[in-house]
This record gives structure tokens, sequence and C-alpha cells, in this order.
């Protein structure tokens, strides 16, 4: 509660300034919610998570807000937070998820300087497989509507910008290998890549994402299941690459590393083949690695998203302006082609995980919590009023 203290007065309650912080359309906020908790560490989702469904709804906090999730991102490294690998010394139960889009329904006293009730915000933060999540402020990113679209550009997004514009030195003419070009991220690699005037190569799994591919301006995708990868790259382009956006790992790794060209950068960006392993890793020919970056003064680097931090915001302001203009393609995939229909509800994220990981997404994969899946007991509503003392 805020405080306010002056002498010789009695404490009220200040209803009227309580309309901050109400849930807005006149329902009221449900004292109890659905979220995805991780119990077990595993880098098996379906072992690690276990769907709570009499959760209380969390209180924002001074400079908090309180979104009501309507976008849930799936990411492949989901699985490497529910395996520990990113933090060893994190303890069970934790939230799972960690980027969102939805509308502000409460928010603190700080947070209301910055931010309204039935603001539509994007945020990159623990605890988005959930209904309803609290998000500090100086982390919200507001947004015009509540689309999936702006849910792919918050890791996605962001990490194709810093990492080519840091690590890439992208200039015309330059060749850009982009693997796994028609994922999540690396949709991006190749529509930025494509800005720069470069000439990009992007590998896939199907004709149906050579097709995509082509459309926001691949110039030669490869589908690896009706072509060998390696061959096409040494017959295409004997003088090599000169940068590789990878995020597969294993064979994958060692081919681009060989097809770099002299002064050729390589940046990893992930290794999702291993992810599902016990160590989280893809063999890879590292006992040659050496030689070969020294034969062509080429280059290896990882990136991080949580080392750019600093780059974070304006590399989304810069993205939401493209895509505002039309730059800028986000291809959303939310399930429409997979067996069981659209991922819908916070129980589809585990199918929705599988089905990233055989590989048949095109674009982010994103799951909806439309108001229909929220629980029925909205009327049990939550108010935040401050106390004040006159």
């Amino acid at each position: 509660m805020q405080r306010l203290a002056l002498a010789g007065t009695r404490a009220i309650v200040d209803m009227s300034y309580a309309r901050h912080f109400l849930d807005f359309q006149g329902s009221g906020i449900p004292s109890a919610m659905q979220k995805l908790v991780v119990t077990r560490l595993s880098p098996n989702f379906r072992e690690a998570a276990t769907l709570l469904r009499d959760c209380p709804v969390p209180l924002p906090g001074d400079g908090d807000l309180l979104v009501r999730n309507r976008f849930a991102g799936v990411n492949a490294s989901d699985i490497n937070y529910s395996a520990g690998r990113y933090d060893p010394s994190v303890k069970t139960p934790f939230d799972a998820g960690f980027e969102g889009v939805g509308e502000v329904v409460a928010l603190g006293l700080s947070a209301s300087a910055a931010f309204t009730v039935g603001q539509a915000v994007a945020y990159v933060a623990p605890g988005s497989f959930a209904e309803y999540t609290v998000v500090p402020a100086r982390v919200a990113i507001p947004v015009p509507a509540l689309k999936p679209e702006y849910l792919t550009l918050l890791v996605s997004g962001t990490t194709a910008y810093i990492s080519l514009k840091e690590l890439g030195g992208l200039s015309e003419g330059k060749k850009v290998l982009v693997t796994a070009a028609a994922g999540g991220t690396g949709q991006f690699a190749v529509q930025l890549a494509k800005k720069a005037k470069c000439h990009v190569i992007g590998t896939c799994s199907s004709a149906e994402k050579s097709a995509f591919l082509k459309s926001v301006g691949c110039d030669r995708p490869i589908n690896y299941n009706a072509e060998h990868v390696g061959a096409v790259l040494r017959q295409e382009y004997p003088q090599g690459v000169d940068v590789v956006y990878e995020s597969v790992g294993g064979a994958t790794f060692d081919l681009a590393v060989d097809a770099l060209a002299t002064r050729g950068r390589l940046i990893v960006i992930g290794f999702v083949s291993g992810y599902q392993t016990p160590t989280g890793l893809s063999p890879v020919k590292a006992a040659t690695l050496p030689a070969k970056l020294l034969k062509k003064s080429a280059s290896v680097q990882g990136f991080f998203l949580n080392h750019y931090l600093p780059e974070f915001r304006g590399a989304m302001d810069h993205l939401l302006k493209m895509y505002a203009g039309g730059e800028l393609v986000c291809e959303v995939d939310t399930g429409i082609l997979s067996t069981e229909g659209r991922f819908i509800g916070l129980e589809s994220v585990f199918r929705a995980i599988d089905y990233m990981y055989m590989r048949k997404n095109t674009g982010k994969i994103v799951i909806e919590l439309p108001p229909s899946v929220n629980r029925k007991d909205r009327n049990h509503c939550l108010c935040f009023p401050v106390q004040f003392n006159y």
C-alpha cells in the first residue's frame, strides 16, 4: 500500500483512484488462473512442466503491470530453460515461458505514469505461459494492438537484428547463409540481410518453406530434404559465403564452417539440434576447427540476447517501425496445419513445442490465449486501491 503521511489525519481508501487498478471493460479480474510451471528439470518439456489450474492471480507492485496474456511465444530455448541450463542454480518450481503480448488490466502507482489500463504491451519476462503475468513496467513495450506479429519481434526479431548489426558486418554484395531460414528468427535474418543488399541463401526442410523464403527475398532456398546442402554450396558458391547465421548446430554447423569464405564470419545464435539431448549439445568437428579458421582467417562468434540488453529497446523500436511501414514480414504459425489444429490455450504449449522440434513450423510459433479460455470465475474481482492518510 502507498501511504501519504500528513499530521492529524484519518485513514481512508481513495476509491476514485482505484479505477487505475481495475480490470477494464467492466469484467473483474479472477481470483485464480492457469499457468505452466516447471516442476522437474528436464529437456523433455512434457516431463518438466505441469499445468496448474488454480493459481492465485499475482498482484502488481508499485512499478509493475498486471498483463492479461493474449499471445505467448514458443522458442527452441524453452526446453533449455526447463532443463535449467541457463542458470545451474535454479530450483523448481519456476514459471515457464518468457515472452508475451497482452493488455494491461492492473498496475502500480509508479507504473501508471507511463501506462494505462487497457493498453496493449509486449514484453520479455519470466512466466508468459500463464493467463496473467506481472511485468515490470520498465521492460514493457507499448504496441499499437493485440497482434501476434508484435510478439515475433521480441526475441526472434531482435536476435537477428542485433547479431547481424553488431557481428555480421553486412554490406552490399556479401553472401549470407541462414540456417533454419524459415523459422522464427531465420525469417528475420533473411529479410534484414536482403535489406542490406546481400545475396541470401537459406536452408529449410520443405518445398512449402522454400516458397515462403522466396516470398521474403531469399535468393537461393535450399530444401535439405531434396538437395544436399554441402554439394549446393560447393558447386554454386565455390568462393564461399561471407556470413553465416547459424542456429542448428551439429552437422549443419560443420557444413557452414566448411562453406566460409576467406575472412568469413559465422554467428552462432543456437544449436537446436542438440537441445533435446541430455547434454544439450550436438557433436561437431571441434578438433579441426582451429585449422579451418586459421586457413581462411575466418571467425566463429556466439550471440546470446541477454548480453545485448542495452541494444534491445532500440532494436525493437526499429523493427516496429519497419513492420508498420510494410518493410518487414512477421510470419506467425498458430498451428493451423498441425494435426490437432490451432494452438489455443495453455494446454497447447506442449504440442506446439513438439511441432517445432518436428520442424513443422514456418515462422514464429505463437500460442493464443483468447478471453474465452480464461477462467469463468471472472466476477471475483481483485481491486488494488491505494490507501492515503489525510
